[in-house]
Order: structure tokens, then sequence, then C-alpha cells
């Protein structure tokens, strides 16, 4: 009889937790705001979150060689911003996040021509997910000789 009991405890428990789980899931919000006709599109001006679980932020990200840290496409601005938003796609999914769950980027660059290009490459890398609260920054250099852009990501996911 207690076996049978704390069987049913255990159970009701589990349950709880999964209901619980479920709640906390559903009460998790990302929401992108837009009070600029101009921005629409182009950026979200506030990105609320409310009941994360996790909060995930990615070291500046550019087109640094996973095995050895060589910079590649050294001059192909274009080459090097798609590179470094496939190793941040990369980085987010072993966190268990997308694109859809990004809620602000800093680009940095060291030549303001490269602006258009960055951004229809970030919305690329974007594709259908809204694009976060971003920032866009012009620097004299990067961490590295030949790096042409550096991209910093901050995430968030539901509990």
């Amino acid at each position: 009889m207690l076996v049978r009991i704390t069987a049913s405890l255990m159970m009701f428990a589990l349950l709880g937790c999964a209901d619980a789980s479920a709640q906390a899931q559903a009460d998790f919000k990302k929401e992108n705001f837009n009070y600029s006709e101009w921005t629409k599109g182009k950026f979200s001006e506030v990105v609320t979150i409310t009941n994360a679980s996790k909060l995930i932020f990615l070291s500046g990200t550019g087109a640094e060689r996973e095995g050895d840290g060589e910079i590649l496409f050294r001059d192909d601005f274009t080459g090097q911003c798609n590179y470094a938003y496939s190793k941040i796609k990369k980085a987010l999914e072993a966190q268990g996040a997308t694109m859809n769950d990004v809620v602000r980027i800093v680009t940095y660059t060291t030549d303001v021509r490269f602006f258009r290009d960055a951004l229809k490459c970030r919305a690329e890398a974007f594709g259908s997910a809204p694009i976060p609260a971003s920032t866009f920054l012009v620097v004299s250099q990067l961490a590295w000789p030949f790096m042409n852009i550096e991209i910093d990501v901050t995430a968030a996911l539901g509990k």
C-alpha cells in the first residue's frame, strides 16, 4: 500500500511539474516594437522579454576560422559577414536557440562603406525572424588584422 501511495504522489508531483513547466513556457513572451515608421523592417527599437529562463550572450563573432582562428575572406566583407552569421547560428543551435530568439545585436565594422552590405547580410541571416534591437558601430580596428566585421549577439529563451 505504501508503494502505491508513494507512486501516486510521485506521479502527481511529476504531472504538477509538467503543468508548471508548460505554464512557464506559456508565460514567456518576447515582443518587438517599432514606434518610428522609418525603423520598420530595419530593426526593432525595443525588444521586451517576460519570464525568460535562459539568456544567451555570444562573444563578438567574426570570420575567425573555427579550428585555428585565422581570419577568412580577408578582402571580402560579405564573405566575412556570412561566415560570422553561420557561426552565430551554430552557437545558438548548441544552446537550443535560433535567430528567432535573438533580442539584440551589435555590429562592429571597420569601414562605414560596408553599412548597406551589413544590412543585406543581416537580413539574409535573419530570414523571416524579426530583426532585433540593433546597433551598428564603426571602429578603427577589430581584434585581429584583416577582420572587417564582428557581431555581438544576445538571445533569450522561455522557461
